[in-house]
């Protein structure tokens, strides 16, 4: 009896050494078994933070990691009107206007003064003080008060703009400050994750989480300039200028535009300009204070079947039709021009 029990204890300990071994040499757990710190990510894939993603830390390990380095920005400027005739209800009467005339009440315009205040966020991308946010945040600001998560406040000056990406960077006065990497906005796909962090509707930090639902979304009426990444992560009013990371925490996007429906808030369609316009931006801004453009003087359509059966082409229809050119610009000059059909 006891030689048996033996037998069969060590029986009991070869095999769930040799069970052990085959589930480590497989990298994962035995079948059926989900331990809590399941990894949505592994370690090697993406990094130290992204190795901490689990079941059991969400993404707590990313947000604290990205929180310090994204900031609120309450911006204000003047804005002037005017006001005819004061707080009279004779000047907007209709029977009096059309006895007087237009110019009359002119006569009586008083200009009036008002501050128009904005709420956005910011995203600090140098240790020096440089922060990155949306052009709409800062646009014509005179006053910029930038609050850190620390609660330290700053007076931040506007560095440079650009209105057709929705780029601005501004400037605050420390050193030594927290910052966000930058990823590679090429390498992002369709079904990654991905968190919006900001200060929306100014109520304090915020970080959301969702995955990449589009990328090079354009044609929106947005911007000039559209390449967005489109995410379901919730994105709502500032959230302007915040950042859009990834599981690495890495900064990919800049937080910019929302479709609401009209309903004014997060429907789950949000849009961030991609890091690598953003960064390329950035430096125009800091070398030249402005962004300076090539232009080639065209205007272009997309090829679609039905103006490829109109120009007798075959095949799969590729590039671009020339619809118009102006007049002394380097196309022109350069020999390119408009082509109709026959």
């Amino acid at each position: 009896m006891k030689r048996a029990n033996a037998a069969l204890l060590s029986a009991l300990v070869i095999g769930a050494l040799a069970g052990a071994w085959i589930a480590t040499r497989a990298n994962r757990a035995p079948l059926g078994i989900l331990t809590p710190a399941a990894s949505f990510v592994s370690a090697d894939s993406g990094g130290d933070v992204a190795g901490q993603v689990s079941f059991l830390n969400g993404f707590t390990p990313v947000a604290k990691r990205v929180l310090p380095a994204v900031v609120n920005i309450a911006s204000s400027k003047i804005i002037r009107s005017s006001d005819q005739g004061g707080s009279s209800p004779f000047f907007s009467d209709p029977f009096f206007r059309q006895f007087f005339g237009d110019q009359f009440s002119r006569q009586f315009q008083v200009p009036r003064e008002e501050r128009q205040r904005s709420l956005g966020s910011g995203v600090i991308i140098n240790a020096d003080g440089y922060v990155l946010t949306n052009h709409h945040v800062v646009d014509g600001a005179d006053e910029i008060k930038i609050s850190l998560s620390d609660k330290r406040e700053f007076k931040g000056r506007i560095v440079g703009t650009d209105s057709k990406t929705d780029v601005a960077l501004v400037k605050i006065e420390s050193k030594g400050l927290p910052v966000i990497p930058f990823g590679d906005s090429s390498k992002v796909q369709v079904g990654e994750f991905a968190l919006a962090v900001g200060n929306p509707f100014g109520i304090g930090q915020t970080v959301t989480m969702g995955i990449i639902s589009a990328t090079g979304r354009g044609g929106l009426g947005i911007e000039d300039y559209e390449d967005f990444i489109q995410t379901d992560a919730a994105v709502n009013p500032g959230n302007s200028g915040g950042a859009l990371v990834n599981v690495r925490g890495e900064l990919v996007g800049i937080n910019t535009a929302i479709v609401s429906g009209g309903g004014g808030g997060n429907q789950g369609v949000g849009f961030a300009v991609p890091v690598n316009m953003a960064r390329g931006v950035m430096e125009e801004i800091q070398k030249h204070g402005k962004v300076i453009r090539g232009w080639l003087g065209v205007s272009i359509q997309s090829i679609t079947p039905e103006i490829a059966k109109a120009f007798g082409l075959t095949g799969q229809p590729r590039g671009a039709l020339v619809t118009d050119v102006t007049p002394k610009s380097p196309a022109e000059r350069s020999g390119v021009r408009k082509e109709t059909s026959s």
